[in-house]
């Protein structure tokens, strides 16, 4: 089924990672009103709740979940009614900054915060990008040192092939168009060109920051993947790059900002776990899709 994202329609729901790829792959609207793109945020929303153990409540967007307490259990009913779109602004050390993902702990402030970004062409433009990723990190940094904070950027992997069938979706009313020398991201043989190289290399870079005291424009995870545009089947993630053991494949993106989320706000501060310690699940109910579709486990309690 179609993802539906016109305006006064965008409330987070639940989606799976192929859906939202999938949407990225061939919206063929106007990137500028970030239609593109928003699945993904709904994704990351959903998966912070159930596989990170992360109340509802505390995210925006809103995810589609409330929560319902009987003594230590904790259950989550699926509920899109209370879902919302919104963005968080959150006060930076330079300028205050509306982000895509954010887990914010009452008393505490911003605890995570995750930049979403698609790019689907003119990969020449990938250096301004770098730049604003690490302009926001840093600014976010300043103020808040022990925030969590994630970058996920995904591509495009449109494939350099017969240009009389090569084509790129058109911004709004405007036709398709061909797809020019550097909107091209995969080599005729398969490979990766130069400038999604670099931007790995450099995106590698950024990634891994582990404490406080850590260089603040560093980030505690990132996370890099190209997605089948024109070739193959539009969404299928490319296989073989960024390699297994890079520093960003995104299979490795949430359980490093689980696992220093759960260092730097659980076992290192110990007076205020019951707030900060994620949730485990004793039940699901109303849930729209199988969990079994959903690419990851449900953090439920034995």
């Amino acid at each position: 089924m179609p993802i539906e994202v016109e305006r006064g329609r965008m409330q987070c729901r639940l989606v799976t990672a192929a859906e939202a790829l999938e949407h990225f792959a061939t919206f063929s609207g106007q990137t500028q009103s970030q239609q593109h793109i928003k699945p993904l945020h709904w994704y990351v929303a959903c998966r912070l709740v159930l596989e990170g153990g992360f109340p509802p409540e505390d995210i925006t967007p809103h995810p589609p979940f409330r929560t319902v307490s009987k003594g230590s259990q904790r259950s989550l009913i699926y509920d899109e009614s209370v879902a919302t779109n919104a963005e968080r602004t959150i006060l930076g050390g330079l300028k205050t900054k509306n982000v895509d993902v954010v887990v914010t702990k009452d008393g505490i402030g911003p605890v995570m915060a995750i930049s979403v970004k698609g790019t689907i062409g003119a990969f020449r433009n990938l250096t301004n990008r770098m730049e604003e990723a690490v302009g926001d990190c840093t600014n976010l940094h300043i103020t808040y040192p022990a925030l969590v904070a994630g970058f996920m950027t995904v591509l495009r992997a449109n494939r350099k092939i017969d240009a009389a069938v090569q084509v790129l979706p058109g911004e709004g009313s405007q036709p398709e168009r061909a797809i020019q020398k550097n909107d091209v991201a995969i080599g005729v043989g398969g490979e990766p060109v130069e400038t999604i190289i670099r931007y790995h290399n450099a995106l590698r870079e950024l990634a891994g920051r582990r404490g406080i005291r850590d260089d603040v424009s560093s980030y505690e995870a990132v996370s890099m993947a190209l997605v089948s545009s024109n070739h193959g089947t539009p969404g299928d993630l490319i296989m073989g790059f960024p390699a297994v053991d890079s520093a960003v494949h995104p299979a490795k993106f949430f359980s490093k900002i689980y696992r220093v989320y759960d260092e730097r706000y659980v076992f290192s501060a110990p007076d205020i776990r019951t707030l900060t310690a994620r949730r485990e699940w004793t039940e699901l109910t109303d849930l729209p899709i199988s969990p079994d579709q959903l690419g990851y486990e449900i953090r439920r309690a034995n």
